[in-house]
Protein backbone atom coordinates (compact mmCIF):
# COMPACT_ATOMS: atom_id res chain seq x y z
CA UNK A 1 0.00 0.00 0.00
CA UNK A 2 0.83 3.60 -0.38
CA UNK A 3 2.37 5.46 1.97
CA UNK A 4 0.20 8.21 1.39
CA UNK A 5 0.66 10.02 4.78
CA UNK A 6 4.26 10.73 3.95
CA UNK A 7 3.95 14.35 2.61
CA UNK A 8 6.73 13.33 -0.54
CA UNK A 9 3.33 10.72 -1.67
CA UNK A 10 0.80 12.76 -0.82
CA UNK A 11 1.70 15.72 -3.11
CA UNK A 12 1.84 12.83 -5.57
CA UNK A 13 -1.35 11.03 -4.92
CA UNK A 14 -3.20 12.15 -7.82
CA UNK A 15 -0.42 11.80 -10.38
CA UNK A 16 -0.65 8.83 -13.19
CA UNK A 17 -1.09 7.59 -16.70
CA UNK A 18 -3.91 6.76 -18.47
CA UNK A 19 -4.57 5.30 -21.88
CA UNK A 20 -8.13 4.29 -23.32
CA UNK A 21 -9.85 1.55 -25.48
CA UNK A 22 -13.13 2.06 -26.55
CA UNK A 23 -14.73 -0.59 -28.71
CA UNK A 24 -18.07 0.08 -30.90
CA UNK A 25 -20.06 -1.50 -34.06
CA UNK A 26 -20.37 -0.23 -37.17
CA UNK A 27 -23.87 0.15 -38.49
CA UNK A 28 -26.00 1.11 -41.83
CA UNK A 29 -28.47 3.76 -41.16
CA UNK A 30 -31.60 0.81 -40.80
CA UNK A 31 -29.30 -0.43 -37.57
CA UNK A 32 -27.78 -3.49 -39.37
CA UNK A 33 -24.52 -4.51 -39.04
CA UNK A 34 -21.99 -3.21 -41.92
CA UNK A 35 -20.83 -5.73 -43.86
CA UNK A 36 -17.95 -3.51 -45.01
CA UNK A 37 -14.51 -4.65 -44.95
CA UNK A 38 -12.83 -2.66 -41.97
CA UNK A 39 -12.14 1.12 -43.64
CA UNK A 40 -9.27 1.78 -41.41
CA UNK A 41 -6.48 0.81 -43.18
CA UNK A 42 -2.61 1.09 -41.53
CA UNK A 43 -4.03 3.09 -38.71
CA UNK A 44 -2.76 2.07 -34.87
CA UNK A 45 -5.06 3.98 -33.62
CA UNK A 46 -8.45 2.57 -35.03
CA UNK A 47 -8.49 -0.85 -35.76
CA UNK A 48 -10.38 -3.97 -35.59
CA UNK A 49 -11.85 -5.91 -32.35
CA UNK A 50 -13.55 -9.36 -32.67
CA UNK A 51 -15.38 -8.85 -35.63
CA UNK A 52 -15.02 -7.01 -38.74
CA UNK A 53 -17.39 -4.47 -38.31
CA UNK A 54 -16.37 -3.95 -34.66
CA UNK A 55 -14.00 -1.14 -34.59
CA UNK A 56 -11.88 -0.27 -31.33
CA UNK A 57 -10.31 3.34 -30.76
CA UNK A 58 -6.75 3.07 -28.83
CA UNK A 59 -5.31 6.25 -27.42
CA UNK A 60 -1.89 6.90 -26.46
CA UNK A 61 -1.02 6.92 -22.94
CA UNK A 62 -0.98 10.03 -21.25
CA UNK A 63 -0.30 11.69 -17.89
CA UNK A 64 -3.98 12.77 -16.90
CA UNK A 65 -7.50 12.01 -17.44
CA UNK A 66 -8.06 14.96 -19.79
CA UNK A 67 -5.08 14.33 -22.32
CA UNK A 68 -6.83 10.91 -22.76
CA UNK A 69 -10.17 11.85 -22.94
CA UNK A 70 -9.27 14.64 -25.59
CA UNK A 71 -7.39 12.32 -27.53
CA UNK A 72 -10.25 9.44 -27.92
CA UNK A 73 -12.74 12.48 -28.46
CA UNK A 74 -10.12 13.38 -31.33
CA UNK A 75 -10.49 9.60 -33.01
CA UNK A 76 -14.03 9.56 -32.43
CA UNK A 77 -14.36 12.51 -34.81
CA UNK A 78 -11.92 11.07 -37.40
CA UNK A 79 -13.99 7.84 -37.59
CA UNK A 80 -17.35 9.61 -37.45
CA UNK A 81 -15.74 12.07 -40.57
CA UNK A 82 -14.58 9.14 -42.41
CA UNK A 83 -17.64 7.22 -41.66
CA UNK A 84 -19.73 9.87 -43.07
CA UNK A 85 -18.13 10.35 -46.07
CA UNK A 86 -18.78 6.30 -47.35
CA UNK A 87 -21.13 6.22 -50.38
CA UNK A 88 -23.41 4.01 -48.16
CA UNK A 89 -23.39 6.11 -45.00
CA UNK A 90 -22.18 4.08 -41.12
CA UNK A 91 -22.14 4.80 -37.70
CA UNK A 92 -20.78 3.91 -34.37
CA UNK A 93 -23.64 2.26 -32.57
CA UNK A 94 -23.60 4.17 -29.44
CA UNK A 95 -24.38 1.15 -26.69
CA UNK A 96 -22.77 -1.98 -25.44
CA UNK A 97 -25.38 -3.72 -26.08
CA UNK A 98 -25.38 -4.86 -30.25
CA UNK A 99 -28.78 -3.41 -32.80
CA UNK A 100 -30.36 -6.16 -34.80
CA UNK A 101 -28.58 -9.47 -35.44
CA UNK A 102 -30.03 -11.52 -38.47
CA UNK A 103 -27.41 -14.64 -37.01
CA UNK A 104 -23.77 -15.91 -37.35
CA UNK A 105 -23.31 -14.99 -40.51
CA UNK A 106 -23.98 -11.10 -39.83
CA UNK A 107 -20.96 -11.04 -37.46
CA UNK A 108 -17.88 -11.90 -39.71
CA UNK A 109 -14.91 -12.69 -37.69
CA UNK A 110 -11.99 -9.82 -37.96
CA UNK A 111 -9.82 -10.19 -41.33
CA UNK A 112 -6.25 -9.61 -41.24
CA UNK A 113 -3.68 -10.13 -43.45
CA UNK A 114 -1.92 -13.00 -44.11
CA UNK A 115 0.89 -12.21 -41.87
CA UNK A 116 -1.11 -11.43 -39.03
CA UNK A 117 -3.28 -14.80 -39.58
CA UNK A 118 -2.56 -16.09 -35.86
CA UNK A 119 -5.10 -13.37 -35.30
CA UNK A 120 -8.08 -14.19 -37.21
CA UNK A 121 -7.55 -17.74 -35.60
CA UNK A 122 -7.71 -16.85 -32.48
CA UNK A 123 -11.40 -15.12 -32.99
CA UNK A 124 -12.15 -18.05 -34.90
CA UNK A 125 -11.14 -20.20 -31.52
CA UNK A 126 -13.61 -17.45 -30.06
CA UNK A 127 -16.20 -17.81 -31.63
CA UNK A 128 -16.24 -21.84 -31.19
CA UNK A 129 -15.58 -21.39 -27.49
CA UNK A 130 -18.08 -18.73 -26.78
CA UNK A 131 -20.48 -18.30 -29.63
CA UNK A 132 -20.36 -14.86 -31.58
CA UNK A 133 -23.58 -13.15 -30.62
CA UNK A 134 -21.74 -12.41 -27.11
CA UNK A 135 -18.77 -11.04 -29.20
CA UNK A 136 -20.54 -7.82 -30.00
CA UNK A 137 -20.92 -6.23 -26.71
CA UNK A 138 -18.31 -3.54 -26.79
CA UNK A 139 -17.52 -1.47 -23.99
CA UNK A 140 -14.64 0.71 -22.65
CA UNK A 141 -11.12 -0.24 -20.93
CA UNK A 142 -9.41 2.15 -18.90
CA UNK A 143 -5.60 1.40 -18.49
CA UNK A 144 -3.91 3.02 -15.51
CA UNK A 145 -0.97 3.00 -13.80
CA UNK A 146 0.82 5.71 -11.25
CA UNK A 147 3.31 7.61 -12.03
CA UNK A 148 6.90 7.23 -11.86
CA UNK A 149 7.63 9.86 -9.70
CA UNK A 150 4.93 8.64 -6.77
CA UNK A 151 5.88 5.28 -7.42
CA UNK A 152 10.03 6.46 -6.68
CA UNK A 153 8.52 8.91 -3.91
CA UNK A 154 6.88 5.57 -2.33
CA UNK A 155 9.83 3.35 -2.81
CA UNK A 156 11.95 5.76 -0.74
CA UNK A 157 9.76 5.15 1.77
CA UNK A 158 9.37 1.55 1.77
CA UNK A 159 11.83 -1.21 3.23
CA UNK A 160 13.02 -2.45 -0.49
CA UNK A 161 15.79 -2.78 -2.34
CA UNK A 162 14.68 -3.92 -5.41
CA UNK A 163 12.41 -0.96 -7.40
CA UNK A 164 10.85 -3.83 -9.62
CA UNK A 165 9.81 -6.15 -6.78
CA UNK A 166 8.27 -3.34 -5.19
CA UNK A 167 6.32 -2.08 -7.96
CA UNK A 168 5.01 -5.59 -8.52
CA UNK A 169 3.69 -6.10 -5.12
CA UNK A 170 2.20 -2.62 -5.21
CA UNK A 171 0.27 -3.38 -7.96
CA UNK A 172 -0.51 -6.94 -6.79
CA UNK A 173 -2.16 -5.33 -3.86
CA UNK A 174 -4.34 -2.90 -5.58
CA UNK A 175 -5.29 -5.70 -8.00
CA UNK A 176 -6.81 -7.31 -4.92
CA UNK A 177 -8.32 -4.65 -3.62
CA UNK A 178 -10.31 -3.96 -6.74
CA UNK A 179 -10.95 -7.38 -7.57
CA UNK A 180 -12.92 -6.79 -4.15
CA UNK A 181 -14.58 -3.69 -4.87
CA UNK A 182 -14.05 -2.78 -8.36
CA UNK A 183 -18.24 -4.05 -8.71
CA UNK A 184 -18.72 -0.61 -8.08
CA UNK A 185 -17.40 0.56 -11.38
CA UNK A 186 -20.69 -1.82 -13.18
CA UNK A 187 -23.12 -0.20 -10.90
CA UNK A 188 -22.55 3.20 -11.24
CA UNK A 189 -21.60 3.40 -15.01
CA UNK A 190 -23.87 0.47 -16.37
CA UNK A 191 -25.57 2.06 -19.12
CA UNK A 192 -27.34 -1.31 -21.51
CA UNK A 193 -30.33 -2.50 -19.72
CA UNK A 194 -32.05 -3.26 -22.94
CA UNK A 195 -31.63 -4.79 -25.86
CA UNK A 196 -33.14 -5.96 -29.18
CA UNK A 197 -35.43 -9.38 -29.46
CA UNK A 198 -32.55 -10.74 -31.85
CA UNK A 199 -29.79 -10.79 -29.36
CA UNK A 200 -32.03 -14.02 -27.56
CA UNK A 201 -34.10 -15.55 -30.36
CA UNK A 202 -32.87 -15.34 -33.98
CA UNK A 203 -35.66 -13.64 -36.35
CA UNK A 204 -37.57 -11.31 -33.32
CA UNK A 205 -35.72 -7.83 -34.58
CA UNK A 206 -37.65 -5.06 -34.14
CA UNK A 207 -38.64 -6.24 -30.16
CA UNK A 208 -36.86 -4.83 -27.42
CA UNK A 209 -35.57 -6.93 -24.30
CA UNK A 210 -35.51 -6.23 -20.87
CA UNK A 211 -32.81 -8.24 -19.38
CA UNK A 212 -33.53 -7.51 -15.80
CA UNK A 213 -29.64 -6.23 -15.60
CA UNK A 214 -28.63 -2.61 -16.17
CA UNK A 215 -25.42 -3.80 -17.74
CA UNK A 216 -26.36 -7.23 -19.61
CA UNK A 217 -22.59 -7.49 -20.74
CA UNK A 218 -21.24 -7.31 -16.74
CA UNK A 219 -24.21 -9.62 -16.09
CA UNK A 220 -24.00 -13.97 -15.75
CA UNK A 221 -25.27 -12.75 -19.59
CA UNK A 222 -22.25 -11.43 -20.30
CA UNK A 223 -19.07 -12.53 -21.69
CA UNK A 224 -16.97 -14.66 -18.79
CA UNK A 225 -14.91 -17.71 -18.98
CA UNK A 226 -16.52 -20.85 -18.51
CA UNK A 227 -14.98 -21.22 -15.01
CA UNK A 228 -14.60 -18.68 -12.42
CA UNK A 229 -10.08 -18.07 -12.35
CA UNK A 230 -8.65 -18.14 -9.24
CA UNK A 231 -5.44 -16.90 -9.30
CA UNK A 232 -2.19 -16.24 -7.29
CA UNK A 233 -1.67 -12.66 -6.05
CA UNK A 234 1.48 -13.54 -3.43
CA UNK A 235 3.87 -12.33 -6.23
CA UNK A 236 4.47 -11.97 -9.95
CA UNK A 237 5.79 -14.99 -10.46
CA UNK A 238 3.02 -16.46 -8.54
CA UNK A 239 0.22 -15.10 -10.10
CA UNK A 240 1.92 -15.67 -13.75
CA UNK A 241 2.28 -19.34 -13.10
CA UNK A 242 -1.20 -19.32 -11.30
CA UNK A 243 -2.52 -18.14 -15.55
CA UNK A 244 0.40 -20.34 -17.29
CA UNK A 245 -1.51 -23.37 -15.33
CA UNK A 246 -5.21 -22.37 -16.70
CA UNK A 247 -3.10 -22.14 -20.25
CA UNK A 248 -1.38 -25.75 -19.58
CA UNK A 249 -4.57 -27.64 -18.71
CA UNK A 250 -6.51 -26.78 -21.54
CA UNK A 251 -8.75 -24.12 -19.48
CA UNK A 252 -7.89 -21.11 -21.84
CA UNK A 253 -5.46 -20.66 -25.06
CA UNK A 254 -3.57 -17.70 -23.92
CA UNK A 255 -3.52 -14.97 -21.25
CA UNK A 256 -5.89 -12.89 -23.48
CA UNK A 257 -8.68 -15.46 -23.03
CA UNK A 258 -8.78 -14.66 -19.42
CA UNK A 259 -11.67 -12.55 -19.21
CA UNK A 260 -11.32 -10.97 -15.70
CA UNK A 261 -13.25 -7.48 -15.31
CA UNK A 262 -9.91 -6.42 -13.81
CA UNK A 263 -6.07 -7.11 -15.45
CA UNK A 264 -2.87 -6.28 -14.64
CA UNK A 265 -0.63 -5.90 -17.71
CA UNK A 266 3.41 -5.44 -18.88
CA UNK A 267 4.22 -2.20 -20.98
CA UNK A 268 3.50 -3.52 -25.02
CA UNK A 269 2.81 -6.69 -25.99
CA UNK A 270 0.14 -9.09 -23.39
CA UNK A 271 2.54 -11.43 -23.23
CA UNK A 272 3.18 -13.67 -19.59
CA UNK A 273 6.88 -13.95 -20.34
CA UNK A 274 7.15 -10.12 -20.99
CA UNK A 275 4.93 -9.44 -17.78
CA UNK A 276 7.39 -11.48 -15.77
CA UNK A 277 11.18 -9.73 -17.68
CA UNK A 278 9.94 -6.14 -17.44
CA UNK A 279 7.31 -6.33 -14.85
CA UNK A 280 3.43 -4.83 -14.32
CA UNK A 281 3.30 -1.13 -15.86
CA UNK A 282 -0.44 -0.84 -15.17
CA UNK A 283 -3.89 -1.87 -14.22
CA UNK A 284 -7.00 -2.61 -16.79
CA UNK A 285 -10.29 -1.94 -15.52
CA UNK A 286 -12.45 -3.79 -17.79
CA UNK A 287 -16.31 -3.57 -16.56
CA UNK A 288 -17.22 0.17 -18.12
CA UNK A 289 -20.58 0.72 -20.34
CA UNK A 290 -20.54 2.64 -23.51
CA UNK A 291 -22.67 5.45 -22.51
CA UNK A 292 -24.21 7.31 -25.37
CA UNK A 293 -24.88 10.36 -23.56
CA UNK A 294 -20.70 11.23 -23.48
CA UNK A 295 -19.53 11.31 -27.10
CA UNK A 296 -16.80 9.07 -26.47
CA UNK A 297 -18.72 7.07 -24.68
CA UNK A 298 -17.52 8.06 -20.81
CA UNK A 299 -18.13 11.11 -18.86
CA UNK A 300 -14.98 12.87 -17.30
CA UNK A 301 -15.81 12.76 -14.10
CA UNK A 302 -16.79 8.93 -14.15
CA UNK A 303 -13.44 8.33 -15.44
CA UNK A 304 -12.08 10.46 -13.04
CA UNK A 305 -14.39 8.38 -10.50
CA UNK A 306 -12.37 5.22 -11.58
CA UNK A 307 -9.02 6.84 -11.23
CA UNK A 308 -10.20 7.82 -7.48
CA UNK A 309 -10.62 3.93 -6.74
CA UNK A 310 -7.75 2.91 -8.18
CA UNK A 311 -5.91 5.85 -5.80
CA UNK A 312 -8.21 4.58 -2.69
CA UNK A 313 -6.97 1.09 -3.27
CA UNK A 314 -3.38 1.64 -3.22
CA UNK A 315 -3.53 3.16 -0.17
CA UNK A 316 -5.77 0.91 1.83
CA UNK A 317 -4.52 -2.47 3.43
CA UNK A 318 -4.34 -5.09 1.08
CA UNK A 319 -7.15 -8.01 1.11
CA UNK A 320 -5.66 -11.42 0.69
CA UNK A 321 -8.85 -12.23 -1.57
CA UNK A 322 -8.26 -16.26 -1.20
CA UNK A 323 -9.98 -18.88 -3.37
CA UNK A 324 -13.30 -18.84 -1.63
CA UNK A 325 -12.93 -14.59 -1.69
CA UNK A 326 -12.16 -14.19 -5.60
CA UNK A 327 -15.04 -16.53 -6.44
CA UNK A 328 -17.62 -14.43 -4.18
CA UNK A 329 -15.94 -11.32 -5.58
CA UNK A 330 -16.93 -12.60 -9.09
CA UNK A 331 -20.25 -13.06 -8.10
CA UNK A 332 -20.66 -9.62 -6.80
CA UNK A 333 -19.36 -8.12 -10.33
CA UNK A 334 -21.94 -10.24 -12.20
CA UNK A 335 -24.52 -9.08 -9.15
CA UNK A 336 -23.80 -5.92 -9.38
CA UNK A 337 -24.52 -5.63 -12.97
CA UNK A 338 -28.29 -6.26 -11.88
CA UNK A 339 -31.14 -3.33 -12.24
CA UNK A 340 -32.71 -3.85 -8.85
CA UNK A 341 -29.43 -2.54 -6.46
CA UNK A 342 -31.50 -2.94 -3.67
CA UNK A 343 -32.75 -6.47 -4.19
CA UNK A 344 -29.32 -7.71 -5.45
CA UNK A 345 -27.07 -8.40 -3.01
CA UNK A 346 -22.69 -8.45 -2.52
CA UNK A 347 -20.84 -10.34 -0.27
CA UNK A 348 -18.38 -8.57 2.01
CA UNK A 349 -15.18 -10.27 2.47
CA UNK A 350 -16.35 -10.54 6.44
CA UNK A 351 -19.40 -13.03 4.83
CA UNK A 352 -21.98 -10.47 5.44
CA UNK A 353 -23.98 -9.90 2.83
CA UNK A 354 -26.32 -6.25 1.79
CA UNK A 355 -28.10 -4.98 -1.22
CA UNK A 356 -25.72 -3.68 -3.68
CA UNK A 357 -27.46 0.29 -2.78
CA UNK A 358 -26.01 -0.10 0.74
CA UNK A 359 -22.50 -1.58 -0.01
CA UNK A 360 -21.69 1.02 -3.07
CA UNK A 361 -22.98 4.05 -0.39
CA UNK A 362 -20.50 2.77 2.17
CA UNK A 363 -17.87 2.17 -0.18
CA UNK A 364 -18.29 6.06 -1.36
CA UNK A 365 -18.57 7.63 2.00
CA UNK A 366 -15.57 5.15 3.04
CA UNK A 367 -13.47 7.16 0.15
CA UNK A 368 -15.08 10.55 1.21
CA UNK A 369 -13.99 10.26 4.77
CA UNK A 370 -10.37 9.21 3.14
CA UNK A 371 -10.05 11.97 0.76
CA UNK A 372 -10.99 14.10 3.09
CA UNK A 373 -8.64 13.52 5.53
CA UNK A 374 -5.94 13.94 3.00
CA UNK A 375 -7.35 17.30 2.68
CA UNK A 376 -8.43 16.22 -1.24
CA UNK A 377 -11.23 17.98 -2.48
CA UNK A 378 -13.22 15.17 -4.72
CA UNK A 379 -16.69 15.67 -3.37
CA UNK A 380 -17.93 16.85 -6.49
CA UNK A 381 -17.52 13.65 -7.94
CA UNK A 382 -18.12 11.67 -5.60
CA UNK A 383 -21.18 13.80 -5.09
CA UNK A 384 -22.27 12.89 -8.33
CA UNK A 385 -21.61 9.16 -7.60
CA UNK A 386 -23.62 8.96 -4.73
CA UNK A 387 -26.59 10.54 -6.76
CA UNK A 388 -26.73 7.94 -8.61
CA UNK A 389 -27.37 6.31 -5.98
CA UNK A 390 -29.76 8.16 -4.41
CA UNK A 391 -31.79 9.99 -7.30
CA UNK A 392 -33.03 6.67 -9.79
CA UNK A 393 -33.33 9.60 -12.65
CA UNK A 394 -29.25 10.23 -12.74
CA UNK A 395 -28.36 6.16 -13.64
CA UNK A 396 -27.57 5.96 -16.67
CA UNK A 397 -29.12 2.22 -17.11
CA UNK A 398 -32.35 4.28 -16.09
CA UNK A 399 -32.24 7.12 -18.80
CA UNK A 400 -31.57 4.90 -21.60
CA UNK A 401 -34.32 2.24 -20.20
CA UNK A 402 -36.92 5.72 -20.16
CA UNK A 403 -35.53 6.93 -23.68
CA UNK A 404 -35.16 3.22 -25.44
CA UNK A 405 -36.73 1.00 -23.98
CA UNK A 406 -39.71 0.73 -26.19
CA UNK A 407 -38.17 0.21 -29.58
CA UNK A 408 -34.38 -0.11 -28.62
CA UNK A 409 -32.93 0.29 -32.48
CA UNK A 410 -35.50 2.30 -34.36
CA UNK A 411 -34.95 5.04 -31.08
CA UNK A 412 -31.30 4.16 -30.94
CA UNK A 413 -31.05 5.30 -35.12
CA UNK A 414 -32.53 8.29 -34.88
CA UNK A 415 -30.64 9.57 -32.00
CA UNK A 416 -27.26 8.42 -33.49
CA UNK A 417 -28.11 10.08 -36.70
CA UNK A 418 -29.67 13.25 -34.86
CA UNK A 419 -26.39 13.41 -33.22
CA UNK A 420 -23.90 13.30 -36.30
CA UNK A 421 -26.45 15.20 -38.60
Amino acid sequence: MLHFNEPSVRKRLMEGNVGLEKESLRVNEEGHFSHRRHPFTNDENIVRDFCENQVEINTGVFSGIDAALQELERHQKRVNKTLAALPDREYLWPFSNPPFIEGEHDIPVARFPASLNNKTEYRNYLAKVYGKYKMTFSGIHVNYSLSEDLLRADFACAEETDFMKYRNQLYLSLTRNLINNGWIVTVLLAASPVLDGSFLRQGMQGQTDFSGMSSVRCSEMGYWNHFVPVLNYETLPDYVESIRKYIDDGWISAQSELYYPIRIKSQGVNDLNVLLEKGVDHIEVRNVDLNPYAYAGIQRQDLRFIQLLLIYDACIEPIDMNAGQQIHAMRNFKNAAHFDIDTASLMQVDGTVCSVRKASLALLNDMKEFYGKLDIDVDDVLDQQIKKLTDPSCRYAQQVMDQFGHGFVEKGMEFVQARYE
